[in-house]
């Protein structure tokens, strides 16, 4: 099974490239539920799931769905009735893929009605659903069902109904109160250590080159109670890591217990939980990162010191036109501020190369940018138009291909160099680690991550198993990861409170 990561589109001239530990290994993998042994209704449904941590999550939403009208979860097409694919649009690639997937289950689903055999109901979900449903249906005829991020719980009415009529059916409505706050997901087989909760649902940020606020329709905040609720039954059953999930989890609001709660107040809920869980969270919009987040982030040592903060590009007027509603000088202020309330806080980013316009002297701010905070981890991209979008409807895509390659080069240059050097910087530190799994070279090494994201693999020892603490001391790196020597095994509060230890 291949383990969750954050990616979202093949890997091309213009895939995002990672800097960020073991991603470009997985940047071309789609993700899977596991399989189960029930049936009850006799139907079983392969999810494969392309895209973004929100598009796994809601794979594991449409899972409990569908398993709570009892269908069972196939382990491959083959032993499927239904193929759903959960699809992301942000990148032109990324469809061309799903469309390919696509195509291939068709061609099984006529090979089966020739031979007599149980048909294929074919099914496409999420935000490539919503976006091209007239192509995906009426000129293309590739599936049987359509269902936008929106739609899922009308999924059982959706499939009864193309069994029953054999015609397609859609259910592409954006809502603004649909959180799905009252369901449990089936959890991916993952490394059973780390989970996604969702928290929020759709944006409003209405940046220029992104298409998700018209595929996942307009924001709107879980209510803090389920989302508690699912974070202490993810303790209860042994996991020791949640992120969460939101196209920009720093607007999260609501109402509750009489008073507004934002983000840094449910943070610092999440983490009263338990002294064992940490905690992570993504996206970050720089416009709403709060003092008071910060200090969340200071105070509480299981909220992990790691921000991902797209800063997308490093000149102000590209920042305008691609609307991202502050400046070069307010994002690199944030990111002062931030190191002087946490200090050893890490950083992780996106940047764009070749954005409508883009300058010689502006792609030079991205890199003097770069050079100034120097990141952890990086997300690369060459800018690709999509269609409704600001800047499809507005600016002209006008920086050529090669221009937009050779910038992005240089961008992925100057980060592995940083990336490198801050792993460097690490060497002779003791770290804690969440044990994950062995390493992918060897069984007798274990893999794990720090509390700032940072990958770290050291020679097994007797007795440390996946979801285990340990204390390691860093020794080598590469460019992507930390090599060390296991110290002692821990806990996460004990780690904190080393002169509580005994």
């Amino acid at each position: 099974m291949n383990p969750i990561a954050d990616l979202d589109i093949l890997a091309d001239t213009t895939a995002p490239v990672s800097s960020a530990p073991d991603a470009q290994s997985e940047i071309d993998q789609p993700r899977t539920v596991a399989a189960s042994a029930e049936a009850p209704n006799g139907r079983r449904v392969f999810i494969e799931t392309y895209g973004c941590q929100m598009n796994v999550a809601d794979s594991e939403l449409v899972a409990s769905i569908l398993g709570g009208e009892g269908y069972g979860l196939a382990a491959t097409e083959d032993e499927a009735d239904v193929v759903l694919i959960n699809t992301c649009a942000i990148r032109e690639k990324a469809e061309d893929r799903v469309r390919g997937r696509l195509a291939r289950f068709r061609a099984q689903k006529t090979k089966r009605l020739a031979a007599g055999e149980k048909d294929l109901t074919i099914g496409v979900l999420g935000c490539m659903a919503e976006r091209l449903r007239t192509k995906l249906l009426d000129q293309e005829k590739l599936v049987d069902i359509v269902a936008g991020p929106d739609a899922y719980r009308d999924l059982p009415n959706l499939l009864a109904s193309a069994d029953e009529t054999g015609q397609a059916a859609v259910n592409v409505h954006l809502s603004r109160e649909e959180t799905y706050a009252d369901l449990t997901p089936v959890r991916y087989d993952s490394n059973g250590v780390s989970a996604f909760v969702s928290i929020m649902r759709g944006c409003d940020n209405m940046c220029a080159f992104c298409v998700v606020p018209f595929t996942r329709g307009r924001e709107r905040s879980r209510p803090v109670t389920s989302i508690l609720s699912e974070c202490a039954q993810l303790v209860e059953a042994g996991y020791k890591e949640v992120t969460v999930l939101g196209q920009n989890v720093n607007s999260y609001r609501v109402d509750a217990d009489g008073h507004a709660v934002d983000f840094a107040e449910l943070l610092y809920r999440i983490s009263l939980l338990s002294p064992e869980l940490r905690i992570r969270y993504s996206t970050s919009h720089p416009k709403d990162c709060s003092d008071e987040l910060l200090h969340v982030h200071r105070e509480r040592p299981t909220v992990c010191d790691f921000i991902h903060l797209p800063v997308q590009h490093g000149n102000t007027d590209v920042l305008k036109r691609m609307r991202r509603t502050y400046s070069r000088e307010q994002y690199l202020e944030l990111i002062d501020r931030a190191r002087a309330i946490v200090p050893d806080i890490a950083f992780s980013t996106d940047i764009i190369a070749g954005f409508c316009g883009e300058t010689d002297a502006e792609h030079a701010d991205t890199i003097s940018l770069m050079e100034q905070v120097r990141y952890d981890h990086a997300f690369m991209f060459a800018y690709s138009e999509r269609p409704d979008t600001y800047a499809a409807r507005k600016y002209s895509d006008d920086v050529p291909e090669a221009v937009k390659k050779a910038r992005l080069s240089e961008i992925i240059t100057l980060q592995n160099a940083v990336s490198l050097e801050k792993n460097r910087q690490r060497i002779g530190r003791r770290e804690v680690v969440l044990v994950e799994g062995t390493s992918k070279r060897s069984d007798e090494q274990l893999r794990g991550r720090t509390d700032s994201n940072h990958m770290v693999v050291f020679d097994r020892p007797a007795g440390l198993a996946k979801g285990d603490y340990a204390l390691v001391e860093v020794t080598d790196c590469s460019s992507a990861t930390l090599h060390g020597t296991f110290v002692s095994a821990t806990t996460l509060e004990d780690a904190a409170h080393p002169s509580a230890a005994v």
